[in-house]
């Protein structure tokens, strides 16, 4: 999975994925609230979706997020219930 922005590009690891967003792990911090071009699998084979990071949570090599796509009307993946 990567995420990009203007002068932004990470790669991440999908936990979950569902019609209303993707639960990550990244080793970079994400910000609350920024918007990102998402694409799943080979950037240049698969759609890339608008998202935008409902939450995060830090860890130490990283962070786990939660981005809703913005094209979707379902809702975003929610955080883990019982955090480390």
């Amino acid at each position: 999975m990567i995420l990009s922005a203007p002068g932004f590009t990470i790669e991440g690891w999908t936990l979950n994925l569902s019609r209303g967003g993707v639960r990550l792990v990244v080793e970079q911090s994400l910000e609350l609230g920024a918007t990102y071009d998402i694409a799943i699998g080979d950037p240049d084979s698969k759609p890339i979706r608008p998202g935008k990071v409902v939450w995060v949570q830090d860890e130490a090599d990283g962070q786990i997020c939660g981005i809703k796509f913005l094209d979707s009307e379902e809702p975003a993946p929610a955080p883990p219930d019982n955090p480390p």
